[in-house]
């Protein structure tokens, strides 16, 4: 045994975090201990005098080792949560975030009223990555059929395996597809989280994301608007009637962007702001 028990570690592994500067060494430190040793959150209270084996204490210092290199605890996890599912990351998926969990909440209900009327919704979710947003309205909407898009062959097999994990993949399509170069039918919605920041602000961006979440998925172009550009262009005929179309933005893109679509022809139906109150979300309609 390595005579340390959970209580201790916690300690030595906060104060490790803490010195180097890491933005929030407590959570992070809960975080990578329960994860990499399957210890539930609470138990990392109500347990503090859990023995530690010289394995459990080795693995952990390989993990430590590699978030003070600034890899997010999630990537050293390999997994990460979202919208209450369990998906699993890999080197060419964006690590999804708390606040795309909002452009889930807006398209549900939509999907729920297709279904209520007793139709089978179908959506697409363009550069799915994991399959996080498709997947959580899949879980939530059984009734409902997905297509999922990638440009990257590794991120279409990372949310393929996460479907049929979760027990999704019978209503999961992947898709290998520039955009919508290879998608064939029509949609009652259309989603996406697209790369949105503009390429001269990714060098600025915080190592654990510019070093380890996939560029093409990050970078936007010049004024980060090119997949918008895209998308306004390619999902109207796509659309079926009374469709919508509901994105993920920048904090300050949601003038360019509704400008955009608008005219594409398509009008702003809803926008909606994250957790820390900036612009986060726009849903269109085509009249």
């Amino acid at each position: 045994m390595s005579g340390l028990t959970l209580s201790a570690l916690l300690a030595h592994t906060r104060k490790r975090f803490l010195d180097a500067g890491l933005t929030d060494p407590s959570a992070d430190a809960r975080l990578l201990i329960g994860g990499l040793l399957d210890i539930a959150p609470t138990a990392l209270v109500t347990d503090p005098s859990r023995p530690i084996s010289e394995d459990e204490a080795r693995r952990v210092d390989q993990a430590v080792r590699r978030r003070l290199m600034r890899e997010p605890v999630h990537r050293i996890l390999g997994r990460r949560e979202f919208f209450g599912l369990e998906l699993l990351l890999s080197s060419e998926t964006l690590e999804p975030r708390p606040d795309t969990e909002i452009l889930v909440d807006h398209v549900l209900p939509h999907l729920e009223r297709i279904a209520a009327l007793g139709n089978r919704p179908r959506f697409i979710d363009f550069g799915t990555g994991t399959g996080a947003i498709a997947l959580a309205l899949l879980s939530q909407c059984p009734d409902a059929e997905a297509v999922a898009v990638d440009i990257s062959e590794d991120a279409l097999k990372t949310a393929e395996r996460n479907a049929r994990q979760l027990g999704l993949g019978d209503r999961f399509q992947p898709l290998l597809s520039d955009w919508a170069e290879k998608v064939e039918g029509t949609f009652d919605a259309i989603v996406s989280n697209p790369p949105y920041i503009p390429s001269r602000v990714i060098e600025d961006l915080d190592p654990e994301v510019r070093l380890h979440d996939p560029t093409r998925a990050l970078d936007g172009g010049e004024d980060g608007l090119d997949a918008y550009r895209i998308l306004a262009r390619q999902t109207g005929p796509l659309l079926r009637p009374n469709g919508i179309v509901a994105l993920e933005i920048g904090y300050d893109q949601k003038i360019p962007v509704t400008a955009l679509f608008e005219q594409a022809g398509f009008q702003l139906e809803a926008a909606a702001r994250d957790y820390g109150g900036n612009d986060r979300v726009l849903v269109f309609s085509m009249p």
